[in-house]
């Protein structure tokens, strides 16, 4: 059974979507209609959130998810091709693919917590290695943040290094919250694409 969805898109706009499939507000929301966006989302989301929600299981970060996908939706609907499948289909079909993403990406942070750890744990422990590798990883962390905007920089040391959410995130910073969440989202994928060079550079 899906759960409720507690999130709403922040424009307070409405729209009748009487007799519009989800194919005709697609199409609106592709022309830059915010009300056929709103509806959409309102039709939409719960299904999202339902998908995301059985592959992550853990229901803030669904939340999280569910809100990128449909940020994603409103950015990408003129990509959609009914001679391709249903709206609904195309959709979930982002859903999941940013839902494994997530998995991923939570796997790769366990496993590298995981390797820490069992570095840490070596019985023939060599402190001067141990230092060098550290100070060289927090380095390659902070040229990595350099290269990232001032907003996905800023946005990314007050959530991940000062523990702020994301929407004191976005209140610290005088912008919305959609536009934190996404270029937190940016972000961090520039951070994970440029360590991830890195490590296969060193590797």
């Amino acid at each position: 059974m899906t759960e409720p969805i507690p999130l709403r898109w922040p424009s307070g706009l409405s729209a009748s979507s009487q007799g519009l499939s989800d194919g005709d507000l697609l199409a609106m929301t592709a022309g830059g209609d915010t009300a056929a966006f709103s509806a959409l989302y309102d039709r939409i989301s719960p299904s999202v959130f339902g998908l995301v929600r059985r592959i992550l299981r853990n229901p803030a970060q669904s939340e999280e998810v569910t809100q990128e996908v449909m940020i994603d939706i409103w950015r990408t609907a003129n990509r959609y091709d009914p001679a391709r499948g249903s709206a609904q289909s195309w959709i979930l079909t982002i859903a999941h693919r940013r839902a494994v993403d997530r998995v991923r990406s939570e796997q790769a942070s366990a496993d590298r917590l995981e390797r820490v750890g069992a570095r840490s744990a070596e019985v023939d422990f060599d402190q001067v290695a141990d230092t060098v590798t550290t100070r060289l990883e927090t380095e390659q962390v902070r040229r990595c943040l350099d290269r990232l905007t001032d907003l996905q920089r800023e946005s990314i040391n007050l959530a991940y290094y000062n523990g702020y959410t994301y929407p004191e995130v976005a209140q610290r910073l005088g912008a919305k919250l959609p536009t934190i969440k996404a270029r937190m989202r940016d972000g961090l994928i520039r951070l994970r694409d440029c360590l991830g060079t890195a490590e296969g550079a060193t590797q």
